[in-house]
């Protein structure tokens, strides 16, 4: 099992995300919970893409975290 980062990003009246590991796997939705699900099912038709290409899985090697600024 591999955990890809995914970055959200809200729009006017939707959200869209994208997966830095997986460049063109992109997903909308109207709710968080939404985009997060359509996220999931991207990454999952995108990898299987790759295995029936007979082309290499990436291996997950994004991180995420937040600053702080004043």
């Amino acid at each position: 099992m591999h955990r890809y980062l995914i970055v959200i990003e809200k729009a006017n009246g939707n959200y869209s995300a994208y997966s830095p590991d997986l460049p063109g796997c992109v997903a909308t939705g109207k709710e968080l919970d939404e985009v997060k699900g359509n996220m999931q099912e991207a990454i999952e038709m995108h990898l299987q893409g790759l295995r029936e290409d007979q082309l290499p899985i990436p291996e997950p090697s994004s991180v995420g975290d937040y600053v702080s600024v004043a």
